[in-house]
């Protein structure tokens, strides 16, 4: 009940400060690469224009219009609740940001209509359409209709940015009256991104990876354009999304990729993490889901490594994907035997099924090994790695794989600065 009265009483703030500020409003959604975007679009706008992003997970029917009022969450705290009312009654500010960067999640249906009813949207960013969700969502075709919510309601005058590559997000441009520009890998789309590679080198028994390197196409000009730090190409959709941002706030292509420079990959988002036994962590245990996790086998994949090193694949559960959980699990567990990774690790009961996949496609079952306890994994892991290898660790949020990470990363003391889920709110 509570709760309710919350809710209510944000969206009511939230739609006057809306009303009173009239800030020029993006709104993000997708199955993947929704933070990554949001991230990317701000690096691209804040330093011309005044801006404010969602933070942490603030994505849902708390914490959107949390952003719009410039305040966290007070938690259990009534008096902490009190003063972010009374600051919007009392303390009135003559300055707001210019421009909101807000990412919108869906759990269940009718989420993104909640939101955008609260924040009219002047630009919709779509990254991908994905089975995330479909325990409540229902089927892809219901998961595609929530977040075409996003667009639905746009202003002839807006903006819809679209990814090109995706069948379900790209069939949405029929649905907006907005003008579309669409971003992708493809030829069909208006921002492209062509010669893309990964630069990274052998050195001794240890590869070190510079980041990626492409260049961005976009009506006859091409830039080009390098992510220090940046391994997964997954993250050039989200770089991607902020190019076309630019490009409808008129922005030009250098000043775009100029700003892009500063970019980085958030915590837990295919991170790279000195690991014990002068190993590699990619750390991509924010999210998971059956899109999010091929794209991060695929990354390891592409990553060089000396004759004698291994490559493992830690993975957990996959939450929240009702009836498609089993035959999603299963089908990661064959691309993890089909891409012929040297060990593998799964955690929690859903994630059995991975197991089960790679060892049906031909992964050797002395190389499977399967867990129920976070901690076991990490001393596991501690006794087994060697000099030179590279692993991968991801799971969904609700299995904490970030737990994983800290046991077997070499400076844990940094745990707080680079992992996810380190506040006190999580520990």
């Amino acid at each position: 009940m509570l709760l309710k009265i919350l809710q209510k009483l944000l969206a009511w703030f939230a739609r006057r400060v809306i009303k009173k500020y009239k800030p020029i409003t993006i709104g993000i959604t997708g199955s993947v690469g929704k933070s990554s975007a949001k991230e990317a679009i701000y690096v691209v706008l804040k330093d011309r224009f005044s801006c404010r992003r969602s933070v942490k997970n603030y994505n849902n029917e708390m914490g959107v219009p949390l952003t719009v009022l410039g305040h966290y969450s007070p938690g259990k705290d009534i008096v902490g609740w009190l003063r972010v009312f009374l600051d919007n009654i009392i303390f009135q500010t003559k300055f707001y940001p210019r421009i909101l960067i807000l990412e919108m999640a869906a759990d269940r249906i009718g989420d993104i209509e909640y939101l955008v009813n609260i924040i009219p949207l002047n630009i919709g960013v779509v990254t991908a359409v994905s089975p995330a969700h479909t325990e409540f969502l229902g089927s892809l075709e219901d998961v595609a209709k929530e977040k075409q919510m996003l667009i639905d309601k746009l202003p002839s005058n807006g903006w819809a940015i679209l990814n090109a590559d995706d069948e379900k997000v790209i069939s949405m441009r029929d649905k907006t009256a907005a003008r579309i520009i669409t971003f992708g890998l493809s030829e069909a789309a208006d921002v492209r991104a062509i010669e893309i590679a990964l630069e990274q080198e052998l050195r001794g028994n240890k590869v070190v990876i510079k980041g990626l390197k492409f260049k961005v196409d976009y009506a006859g000009s091409v830039v080009p354009v390098f992510l220090p730090n940046v391994i997964a190409k997954s993250q050039i959709y989200a770089v991607l999304a902020a190019v076309a941002a630019g490009i409808t706030f008129d922005l030009n292509l250098i000043e775009i990729t100029e700003s892009l420079k500063k970019y980085q990959p958030l915590p837990g988002r295919m991170t790279l993490i000195p690991g014990v036994q002068d190993t590699l962590i990619i750390d991509d245990t924010y999210n998971s889901s059956p899109k999010a996790a091929q794209l991060a086998l695929e990354t390891l994949r592409e990553i060089k490594i000396y004759p004698q090193g291994k490559k493992w694949v830690v993975l957990g559960d996959m939450r929240e994907l009702g009836y498609l959980s089993q035959q999603s699990h299963y089908d990661i567990g064959k691309k993890v035997a089909e891409m012929g990774f040297d060990c593998l690790l799964t955690v929690g009961q859903e994630a059995k099924e991975i197991a089960h996949g790679a060892s049906q496609f031909g992964m050797s079952k002395n190389k499977i090994f399967s867990f129920e306890n976070l901690e076991l994994v990490a001393e596991f892991l501690k006794e087994k790695v060697k000099r030179g290898d590279i692993l991968l660790i991801k799971g969904s949020q609700a299995m904490r794989m970030e737990k994983i990470v800290k046991g077997i990363m070499l400076e844990p003391q940094k745990a707080e600065s680079i992992l996810v889920r380190q506040d006190k709110e999580w520990l």
